[in-house]
């Protein structure tokens, strides 16, 4: 494996390096969130349509240069939850209506994707069905050339300012698995009610609510794949967003080492800079290394995701874990260099724990990922 980047990478990297800043929030309070400017301005950088098709709009990329450029837009001080909210919007929703959406529907969805004049929304986790996606209440039954749907579906990313939903619905309940289907469903037909934004602990960037169709008429052209793959079609759709979305925290965790060492270059206790003391300095070098080895993780996943020769489940399954623990313990580490002052909001350092902790939790929490992992060590 060449662990150096190509010329085109490290230009685009750099370029959307230099641009995030635009993208930048001010500490947030819980219940507020990035509104359509901001995308708007992000669609400008080609955040918003990174492994889209280039035949729609979109910038064409794979896995690792999707990731590389997530990760350099929060290098580049992004808010972390508004590139959280922009990674569902391509990985959740944007790669299974590409692969899986017909000709007519791909198209018109994609091109708005894009550009970001339309905004996608993933709607899988009900508060029954969280890691056990087998639990889905949510039902769709074909009535002549559409599907109804009924549910409630919870923690819906984006949810307040969608325009599109891919959600998931059960349309043959004797069939496990293989009974479950996908559907990308536009905002504006009848039967869908949006709840209030939810407050969160972090990732204020992003919005997320509540999201329930009652007696919803869904076109059959809204289903993405046959009826009965929505469980091939959500596995698709994270394997991408497993290997790449945890590649926002590389940016933030490169972000925050060196706020901490310009810190402890800075601050001064008893006549020294405290980066002099070992206590001090032995973090930052714990920090980096955390941060280092989950790069590396991550990078190996995505590369393997685009390579196609393995299985990246397992890869991808690493990589986040390594890349959500070193984004909650780089955080503590961070509070701690910082003292007093990185407690106070003014100050951003704590917000970056914040919108650590929940790392740990989406895309398959913490433990299923380990628990996939265990299953091959063990096979």
């Amino acid at each position: 494996m060449d662990f150096g980047l190509t010329a085109d990478q490290r230009k685009r990297y750099g370029d959307i390096l230099g641009s995030a800043r635009r993208l930048h929030r001010p500490p947030a309070v819980s219940g507020s969130h990035a509104g359509r400017g901001a995308w708007r301005a992000a669609a400008e950088l080609g955040l918003t349509g990174l492994c889209l098709p280039e035949e729609h709009g979109g910038g064409g990329l794979g896995a690792l240069d999707t990731a590389l450029c997530l990760e350099a837009a929060t290098a580049g001080g992004a808010d972390t939850g508004l590139a959280f909210g922009i990674a569902a919007h391509l990985l959740a929703c944007g790669v299974p209506i590409s692969n899986f959406a017909g000709r007519e529907v791909r198209a018109d969805l994609l091109k708005g994707m894009a550009a970001t004049p339309l905004i996608a929304a993933n709607a899988m986790t009900e508060d029954g069905a969280g890691s056990d996606v087998s639990l889905l209440s949510t039902t769709a039954e074909p009535d002549g050339d559409a599907y109804v749907l009924n549910g409630v579906k919870s923690f819906v990313s984006n949810g307040p300012i969608a325009d599109v939903f891919v959600t998931y619905a059960v349309t043959d309940r004797t069939a496990g698995y293989l009974g479950i289907s996908a559907f990308a469903v536009p905002a504006g037909l009848a039967g869908i009610a949006v709840g209030a934004p939810l407050a969160k602990m972090g990732l204020h960037g992003c919005a997320a609510a509540r999201v329930e169709f009652t007696e919803c008429r869904v076109p059959a052209r809204y289903r993405l794949g046959r009826e009965g793959q929505g469980s091939a079609v959500f596995q698709g759709s994270m394997a991408w967003e497993r290997a790449c979305l945890p590649a926002i925290y590389l940016g933030v965790l490169d972000n925050q080492l060196r706020q901490c060492a310009a810190h402890a270059r800075q601050r001064r206790q008893f006549g020294r800079d405290i980066g002099g003391f070992q206590a001090i300095s032995h973090k930052l070098a714990i920090m980096k290394q955390r941060l280092e080895s989950a790069r590396l993780l991550l990078y190996r996943a995505c590369w393997l995701l685009d390579d196609g020769s393995e299985d990246p489940v397992v890869p991808a399954a690493l990589s986040k874990v390594a890349v959500s623990e070193a984004a909650v313990a780089n955080g503590l580490d961070a509070i701690q260099i910082f003292g007093a002052t990185g407690y106070l909001t003014e100050s951003g350092i704590e917000q970056q724990l914040r919108d650590a902790v929940p790392s740990a939790i989406f895309s398959g929490t913490t433990e299923i990922q380990r628990e996939m992992i265990a299953r091959e060590v063990l096979a």
